[in-house]
């Protein structure tokens, strides 16, 4: 695309979302199976059927037909079954977070009360959905119908995990460190399990040369990088070159692996993503075992906090 700027749309729609969820669509005429993770759909398989009508042709019995035509519908429903453990079960694991069922007869429903269906799906199913087609017209369909309860899934989550963060602040257990610095000693340590950051966190990482010695690496917000001071050399009153600067998100996305911890992003848009921002700094971890942070020498005054009160 010709511009005067990189178009990467696409690209923050692909990580909008961690979360991938499992589509089934069956009608009278076939099945197609899909995943969704942010904005990208992928179809994974479909196959057609071939179902007798309600009304069969003259010369045979109403019964046979009828039992003809039940048992053709059990098949279909068998093999949709079969399929869904081959595309969302991999290595005994589901690969998805949640599945939503839709068509526009009574597969779907039959489908999800179905003994054949495999247990590990059936609990993972979120919504079964009335659509107007089949096929990839009928996914597109239940893509928007099922909107509200795709959203929510990382909603729930997000809450989840900062209740738990805070259970563990309630407890007194010290399993919790928060703000740049501590977190940071923590994660070098290799004692954060799950680091927790908010998505819009606007620190950025500076590493300052110091003539021969080590080079500095500070922390710090908008506000801090207009203080001329958090430049000076406190040794020799000069001013630091500025060797490298990263926005604190982009490192940690980059690092996180290296330290043995898992990665959340959190918005702060749930009451408790809010609080988590306004009173930690939005930046934490849960950690693997108790820590003592004020053994790990003084606290940076330049430690960063969005909310100057004290109601954490």
């Amino acid at each position: 695309m010709c511009d005067n700027k990189f178009h990467v749309e696409a690209l923050s729609e692909l990580l909008e979302s961690d979360n991938k969820f499992g589509f089934i669509v069956m009608d009278g005429n076939g099945a197609l199976f899909a995943t969704l993770s942010g904005n990208t759909r992928e179809i994974l398989h479909k196959f057609p059927v071939e179902l007798p009508k309600k009304h069969g042709r003259g010369g045979q019995s109403a019964l046979r037909f009828s039992r003809l035509r039940e048992e053709k519908r059990h098949n279909y429903v068998r093999k949709v079954a079969e399929t869904a453990v081959q595309m969302f079960i991999a290595g005994d694991k589901i690969n998805v977070t949640g599945l939503i069922l839709a068509g526009s007869a009574d597969f779907k429903t039959d489908l999800s009360k179905s003994d054949m269906f495999d247990p590990r799906l059936a609990t993972r199913v979120m919504k079964i959905v009335d659509v107007s087609y089949g096929g990839e017209n009928g996914l597109n369909q239940a893509i928007d119908l099922s909107q509200e309860v795709l959203q929510n899934v990382k909603f729930i989550q997000e809450k989840k995990l900062i209740s738990t963060y805070f259970d563990e602040i309630a407890q007194d257990t010290g399993k919790t460190v928060y703000g740049v610095d501590d977190t940071l000693k923590a994660l070098e340590m290799g004692a954060v399990e799950t680091l927790i950051i908010w998505e819009n966190l606007d620190v950025t990482r500076f590493t300052l040369k110091r003539g021969d010695e080590e080079p500095l690496v500070k922390y710090l917000n908008k506000e801090q990088e207009k203080v001329k001071e958090n430049f000076i050399n406190p040794e020799t009153g000069t001013e630091m070159e500025v060797i490298e600067r990263e926005l604190l998100l982009e490192w940690m996305a980059n690092k996180y692996k290296e330290f043995g911890a898992t990665l959340e992003f959190i918005t702060n848009k749930s009451t408790e993503g809010s609080q988590f921002v306004r009173g930690f700094g939005g930046i934490g971890g849960l950690l693997r075992y108790k820590l003592d942070m004020t053994m790990l020498g003084d606290e940076d005054e330049d430690d960063f906090y969005y909310d100057s009160d004290d109601d954490y």
